[in-house]
């Protein structure tokens, strides 16, 4: 295993200590318990947002803590779920007295911890709506789930019900934006390699050079099925005809295409894999009116992508193109 850290145990705090010393003005970092939170917070009037999970999915969520999207991202050690006292914490510190948002992917830990904090936020006064992600066709339960996994959607999804929140949007009117969002995108991802957590050193599953793996999760569990490499065109059928017929999508539907990278996989194989991406939704009929490319949910060092579609309705296009300035994604701002 080779690395840049000093210790494996010291990975996520001293990650988070260069978080705080590259964003001192717009983001502040808490270390007990951690927590990443805007520099503002919280918002009077405006209905707070937060999200979380084990680290080792940079930038996702502490990167996109910021106007126009998260108020707070609680980072976990890696991989794992971060705790009820870590959500508790960064729930009132963002609630604005206009209640809170909890954004979770469907793995077993954060929703049971969500689940936990949400209630103790409640005693306390805090208004609070939880809305979990599960857009990942792959596999229906896996080793970190019961049923469908949290992925690329909840990149989507923060951006847009942070949008509907700076827009002063109540927390009801955001959470069902949520639930909706979450309704109509569907996932699918893929490994050319597998990852090495720091406290591991060992590979998180076996794959041959000459093997790719179909479905897989962002920590690293195996997917549907391997097969033999074969050319990014046949990748890109075999990750988007599943995510087409599951909703369904329908000829004539406007969506919006997320080709994500895991980590190792350089910017010049997304876009040529965007550009099968675009080739198959042409011949489905499904009209691209928004992208998105680059690492935004990843897994560690792991080579492969993912593909997400949402089908867009005019409320998600307008707060999709809403102003956002965080570390990891900024437009209009």
């Amino acid at each position: 295993m080779k690395k840049l850290i000093n210790s494996p145990d010291d990975v996520v705090k001293e990650s988070l200590e260069g978080v705080a010393a590259a964003f001192p003005g717009r983001l502040r970092v808490s270390f007990d318990p951690p927590m990443v939170i805007r520099a503002d917070a919280p918002v009077q009037g405006k209905v707070g947002l937060i999200s979380g999970g084990g680290s080792g999915h940079e930038p996702m969520h502490g990167g996109f803590v910021g106007p126009g999207m998260l108020d707070a991202a609680l980072p976990g050690e890696v991989f794992t779920s971060p705790t009820p006292d870590q959500m508790q914490a960064a729930t009132q510190g963002v609630d604005g007295g206009a209640g809170v948002l909890h954004i979770v992917k469907n793995y077993t830990g954060d929703v049971m911890n969500f689940d936990m904090a949400a209630d103790l936020a409640r005693a306390d006064g805090v208004e609070v709506e939880a809305v979990v992600t599960n857009d990942d066709v792959a596999v229906e339960d896996s080793l970190y789930t019961a049923g469908r996994r949290g992925v690329g959607i909840t990149v989507i999804l923060e951006k847009i019900c942070g949008g509907a929140a700076e827009d002063r949007r109540s927390l009801q009117e955001v959470a069902e934006l949520a639930r909706r969002v979450n309704a109509n995108g569907r996932s699918m991802g893929m490994a050319l390699t597998p990852c090495i957590t720091p406290a591991s050193g060992s590979p998180s599953f076996e794959l041959a050079d000459d093997e790719v793996e179909i479905g897989i999760g962002i920590h690293g569990e195996p997917g549907r099925f391997r097969e033999k490499i074969g050319p990014a065109s046949q990748i890109a059928e075999r990750l988007l005809t599943p995510i087409v017929e599951d909703l369904p999508f329908s000829s004539g539907d406007r969506v919006l295409a997320f080709v994500n990278g895991m980590g190792g996989t350089p910017l010049i194989e997304l876009f040529l894999m965007y550009n099968e991406v675009a080739k198959l939704a042409e011949r489905h009929g499904l009209t691209i009116e928004r992208n998105l490319i680059g690492n935004y949910i990843t897994s560690l060092e792991m080579q492969g992508c993912s593909i997400t579609l949402l089908k867009l309705d005019d409320e998600m296009v307008r707060y999709w193109d809403a102003p956002v300035n965080t570390p990891g994604l900024r437009w209009g701002a």
